[in-house]
C-alpha cells in the first residue's frame, strides 16, 4: 500500500489501544482500556540497553462507573510490560480520578490532575481515550430497547462530532422531538 505515494518502508512501531464496556451490576458497567506498543525492529533504551523487537509497554485500566451519574467509582491499573521497573510506581497515579464524571472536559480534567510528569503518560492518554469509549459504552448500554433519545443523552453527544454538532440537522431533529414530547405530556 502507498503512504503518501510512496511503498511503506519497515515498520518501528505499533500502538494497539483497545476498550470495551461490559455490564457490571444493575448501578454499574465496568469499562476496561488496553494500551500496548510493539517494537517491529531491534532498539535501544535511552540507557543504551538493547532490545529485541517484541512488547515495549502493555497497560489495562478498569473502570467501575455508575450508570445513573456516570462518575467513576473505582479505578485499577495494572502493568503487565513495561521498560523500566520504575514504571510500576505509578500505578496508583491515577488514583486522583476515582470520584470524576465522565462528561464534557473529561480528558482536560484527567491532564489537569494527573499529567505533566504526576504519572505515566501511557496511563493518561488511555484514560482520556477510555473517556470517549465509556460515553460510546454506556449509550449502547442505554440504547439496548427501542427507547427514545432523552435529554441526558443528548447532552452527552451534542458537539462530540460533526454530525452531532449543536447546529446540525440530527440534533435539531432530536431536540424538536423531544420538545414535541413533553409538550404531549403536558396536555
Amino acid at each position: 500500500m502507498n503512504l503518501f505515494g510512496k511503498q511503506k518502508g519497515k515498520k518501528y512501531h505499533t500502538r494497539d489501544i483497545e476498550i470495551n464496556t461490559y455490564e457490571y451490576d444493575d448501578a454499574r458497567i465496568a469499562v476496561e482500556g488496553s494500551l500496548t506498543d510493539h517494537r517491529s525492529q531491534e532498539y535501544y533504551l535511552a540507557t543504551g540497553e538493547r532490545r529485541q523487537p517484541g512488547i515495549l509497554h502493555q497497560m489495562i485500566i478498569h473502570l467501575l462507573v455508575n450508570k445513573t451519574s456516570l462518575v467513576i467509582e473505582d479505578l485499577h491499573v495494572a502493568m503487565p510490560a513495561v521498560p523500566r521497573e520504575d514504571c510500576l510506581e505509578t500505578m496508583k497515579s491515577l488514583d486522583p480520578i476515582k470520584g470524576q464524571r465522565i462528561t464534557h472536559g473529561f480528558t482536560a480534567r484527567v491532564k489537569g490532575l494527573v499529567g505533566k510528569g504526576r504519572g505515566c503518560n501511557h496511563l493518561v492518554e488511555l484514560l482520556t481515550v477510555m473517556g470517549a469509549s465509556a460515553i460510546q459504552g454506556y449509550v449502547a448500554y442505554r440504547l439496548q430497547e427501542p427507547a427514545r433519545f432523552k435529554p441526558d443523552l443528548l447532552d452527552m453527544v451534542a458537539d462530540t462530532c460533526w454530525t452531532w454538532r449543536a447546529e446540525g440537522h440530527l440534533v435539531k431533529d432530536i431536540e424538536a422531538r423531544i420538545k414535541a414530547e413533553r409538550k404531549g405530556e403536558t396536555t
